[in-house]
Order: C-alpha cells, then sequence, then structure tokens
C-alpha cells in the first residue's frame, strides 16, 4: 500500500518543475532570440515574449542561401542530416539485427570469437579508428556523398549485444515450433523475431536517430563541398569568431529548426521507446 503523502508529493512536484524549468528555458530564450533582429540579441537584456521578426527569420534561415552556409540554403542541409540520421539508423538496426540472429541461432565454427570481436570494438569508438576509415573513405572516393557520411558508422557492437540478448531469452519451444512448421531461418526471422523485436527495434530507432542527427567529427572530416555539410556543421559555419559579423538571429531560428527533428521522432515513438527499455514482449 502506498502512502498518501501530501508534503512528499509537493517536494517532488516542486523538484520537477524546478528541473523542467531549467531544462526548457534555454531552449525558450533561443526561439525568443529567434524572432528579433540581431541587433536587439547584441543588446540585452532580451525581452521573454517573442518578437516580429519569427516569419523573416525562419524564412531567410530556411531558404536564404546566401546568408546561410556558402549559398547553400538551410532546407538542403536539413535534407542532408535527415538523410544521414535515417541512414545510420536504419543501417545499425539492420546490420545489428541480422549480426545477433546470426549467433545465436546459428551454429558455426568460432561463433563466439566473433561475437567478442564484435563486442570488443565497444572500446574503439570512431574518434579512435578515425585515420585509418579516413584513408579508406579516401581510397574509395566516397568524400562528400552520403555512403561516406554514413557506412562507416553502421556498424554497432551496442546494437549487436541488445538485440544478442533478447534473442537469447526467445523460448526454445518456439523456435522448435517454427521448425516444425517447416519455417526456413528467413521466414523464422520475417514472421517471429520481426514482430517480437519491434519495441527493441523502436528503442534503438530512436536513440541511433539522434546519434546520427547530432554527428559533428566525421560530418566535419569527410565533407568539403558546403552542400553536403549536416546541419551540426552548418551551426558552427555560421558562427563567426566576432559577433558583429555573425547573424544572430539567423543563428539561433537554425538552432531550433535543429532541434525539432529529434524531438518529433521521440515524442513519436516515446511509447514504444519506454516499452523497448522496460518491457520484454514474447
Amino acid at each position: 500500500m502506498i502512502e498518501n503523502r501530501p508534503f512528499g508529493r509537493l517536494v517532488a512536484h516542486f523538484i520537477l518543475i524546478v528541473g523542467i524549468v531549467l531544462v526548457a528555458f534555454p531552449i525558450y530564450y533561443t526561439f525568443i532570440a529567434s524572432t528579433y533582429p540581431t541587433q536587439a540579441i547584441l543588446s540585452p537584456p532580451l525581452p521573454l515574449l517573442p518578437g516580429d521578426q519569427f516569419l523573416q527569420n525562419y524564412s531567410d534561415a530556411l531558404f536564404g542561401g546566401a546568408r546561410s552556409v556558402g549559398s547553400v540554403s538551410m532546407g538542403r542541409i536539413l535534407l542532408n542530416t535527415t538523410v544521414v540520421a535515417l541512414a545510420i539508423a536504419v543501417g545499425k538496426i539492420t546490420i545489428s539485427l541480422l549480426s545477433a540472429y546470426a549467433i545465436v541461432f546459428f551454429r558455426f565454427p568460432l561463433r563466439m570469437v566473433f561475437f567478442w570481436m564484435i563486442f570488443v570494438t565497444l572500446m574503439l569508438p570512431v574518434e579512435v579508428r578515425i585515420v585509418p576509415t579516413y584513408q579508406v573513405i579516401v581510397d574509395l572516393g566516397l568524400i562528400d556523398t552520403y555512403a561516406g557520411l554514413t557506412v562507416p558508422l553502421m556498424a554497432s557492437a551496442t546494437a549487436t549485444f541488445l538485440f544478442r540478448q533478447f534473442f537469447l531469452t526467445v523460448p526454445d519451444e518456439l523456435v522448435e515450433a517454427a521448425r516444425i512448421d517447416g519455417a526456413g531461418p528467413l521466414r523464422f526471422l520475417r514472421d517471429i523475431l520481426l514482430p517480437l523485436s519491434k519495441t527493441n527495434i523502436a528503442a534503438l530507432f530512436v536513440i541511433t536517430f539522434i546519434y546520427g542527427w547530432t554527428q559533428y567529427l566525421w560530418p566535419l572530416l569527410i565533407t568539403n563541398d558546403n552542400s553536403m555539410n549536416t546541419i551540426i556543421i552548418a551551426l558552427r559555419k555560421m558562427i563567426s569568431f566576432t559577433d558583429a559579423d555573425t547573424q544572430w538571429n539567423l543563428v539561433m531560428a537554425t538552432t531550433i529548426l535543429a532541434i525539432l527533428p529529434p524531438v518529433v521522432v521521440v515524442v513519436a515513438m516515446q511509447r514504444w521507446f519506454v516499452k523497448g527499455l522496460i518491457e520484454s514482449e514474447k
């Protein structure tokens, strides 16, 4: 039985409200700044209510190529980032799902050795293997391409481990029943494992999409053409060393545009995301 403690609930709600304000206020302040001209932003204090430049600033940020990054519109840069994030998310999930499936349900020599080889790569993030990976991409001629931006980031030891742990909980009776019914490996994967894994896939999709959306170091190295920049790189290029040369209204508007897609993905998939983290449906 849960005791009714009004004072405890009041304290808990107060802490939650303070936490929400601390997290949300910088985002709100950024949105407010995106509705004012640069002169107002550089002349504090900035009002806490939206200004009258909302449509103008966001229109310039999205379509004003000459005022954005190297004559490339922010619409194109957002498209690049969306393609990269989706490709990384789908690629990570597909490769990890198939590798975990092979490790758990197939019997072949050195099966666990290969698994531990995959697992050890957790100690080798992109930053550690950046030079050889970059050299491979250069040799393959993939600079300034979507393949160069995404393929090196698709492998994921973490996702492979999570899928493997989930597949190990699938009852042997289910596997035997599928075999008796004449289900081959591909049919077993498609008709049984994928439906069972949908919450895990959703949770990993949210995590890997945000991972791909916020990439900075790898896109910075692999792109020379401004038309292939991602949103994080574009934001950095929009900021000059001196405040007077930076169009802060466009920077703030672009920051809000950069935040929106990950927020939409999290909000749209939050139910599946939570279920994928805390439940195991079988």
